[in-house]
């Protein structure tokens, strides 16, 4: 396997011997996949970054589990294996995990599509790292350099598993800071790259990404089955997609036979690429899109005696750190008291959270005291979280929540 550019800068790393507190010996036993900095009582001093952490009982001194030391992050160690069997960490042990990471999205596979996420970090025991698959296109996010020493091996077993053709490169922005690899973000790091902007399939419906420069990977794969739904219910009707980025959900419902679809986000860049998205597919509605704060827009339209059949709000995550929890809260109570006013009458009223910080019963609970205080008769028909390929390892990444309410007046 030939690789574009030579993964040379692998520095060799060290078996630490680490002991926690009774607390971080609970969490690693009960399968969470981080120890913070304070739950470590012994450790080597010579510990560096991407070093195998072993962790041993205190009372047993039997191995408990083994992950890769971080010293630049408060999750000083971020957990591969969990468990007292002797374990080597080398191609063959990721190979098993990420095959196991790949049957679980047989299913999703087996239905119209072909792009999926086959890494979800610590979910699928790949703590900071990301891999998304678009058609023959692979993108991998670093979020760490704990990887650097075990990369080439871990992308020679996704290049396998996933029978891709072209393999791209993205780095969070503390890994674009580093001086420890020779990776730039964008990078196409295997294969070739005819076009930044990738096409592929999401059950029957056609997208983009821009795969060198868009968000995240190049696009949100988390809220596919909610997408497949809002497009199943959007026939004939009008759908209002607010925080619709790429036009994820006015795509589908465009192409599931919507009447007039109107997109809002606060970028025209990206509503431009929701209008290149919809025209990938065969529809007849009206497609418009309006730029703009989404609160204003909304405002704006009410006031206007604006309504729409279907209502989707999928914000971006309000809660980045924990002190903005509270306000994220109210956003999000305003949001669908928003959404509630231009929701017509038998319509329905979609409302999502990626806010990790906010819980899903916090969520559910601001959305039910809302739509109460309303006092417009409704009832909540579903309430989703990520779709498969996005498996829940630990509470922590359970970060999506969506419901659906319909209003009876």
């Amino acid at each position: 396997m030939t690789f574009n550019s030579p993964f040379s800068v692998q520095k060799k790393t060290k078996r630490l011997a680490v002991k926690l507190t009774t607390k971080g010996e609970n969490y690693v036993q009960k399968g969470h996949p981080w120890v913070f900095s304070e739950s470590i009582t012994k450790i080597n001093v010579d510990a560096k970054t991407g070093d195998l952490a072993i962790i041993f009982g205190n009372k047993t001194n039997k191995m408990m589990g083994i992950g890769l030391y971080d010293a630049a992050s408060p999750i000083r160690i971020k957990m591969l294996y969990q468990g007292t069997a002797p374990t080597k960490i080398d191609a063959s042990f990721f190979h098993h995990k990420i095959k196991d990471a790949y049957k679980k999205r047989e299913s999703l596979l087996k239905t119209n599509t072909n792009s999926y996420r086959l890494l979800f970090g610590e979910n699928d025991g790949f703590p900071s790292l990301i891999a998304d698959v678009y058609a023959d296109v692979l993108v991998v996010k670093l979020y760490s350099e704990i990887w650097l020493p075990y990369l080439k091996d871990i992308i020679e077993n996704l290049i396998e598993i996933s029978n891709v053709k072209t393999v791209v490169m993205r780095l969070s922005r503390s890994m674009q800071q580093l001086e420890s690899h020779q990776f730039v973000d964008g990078q196409v790091v295997f294969g070739k790259l005819e076009q930044p902007v990738v096409q592929f399939i999401e059950h029957g419906v056609h997208f983009s990404a821009h795969v060198i420069k868009g968000h995240k990977t190049g696009y949100f794969l988390d809220h596919r089955e909610n997408r497949r739904q809002v497009g199943l219910m959007s026939k004939g009707k009008t759908v209002l997609d607010v925080f619709s980025y790429a036009g994820g959900f006015s795509v589908h419902a465009l192409a599931k036979g919507a009447k007039q679809v109107t997109s809002v986000d606060i970028s025209a860049q990206a509503l431009e690429i929701a209008k290149q998205n919809g025209l990938l597919n065969s529809y007849s509605g009206k497609h418009i899109t309006i730029a703009g704060d989404a609160f204003e827009v909304l405002n704006r339209l009410i006031l206007e005696k604006t309504t729409y059949d279907i209502v989707v709000i999928d914000p971006p995550s309000f809660a980045k750190q924990q002190k903005e929890v509270a306000l994220a809260k109210k956003k999000y109570a305003q949001l669908a008291q928003l959404g509630i006013q231009l929701t017509s009458k038998g319509g329905i009223l979609v409302l999502a959270s990626c806010s990790s910080r906010v819980s899903a019963t916090a969520f559910y609970d601001i959305n039910a005291q809302t739509l109460q205080a309303s006092k417009r008769a409704f009832e909540t028909v579903n309430k989703t979280q990520h779709d498969m390929d996005h498996p829940i390892g630990f509470p922590e990444g359970a970060y999506l929540k969506c419901g659906y309410y319909r209003f009876l007046d």
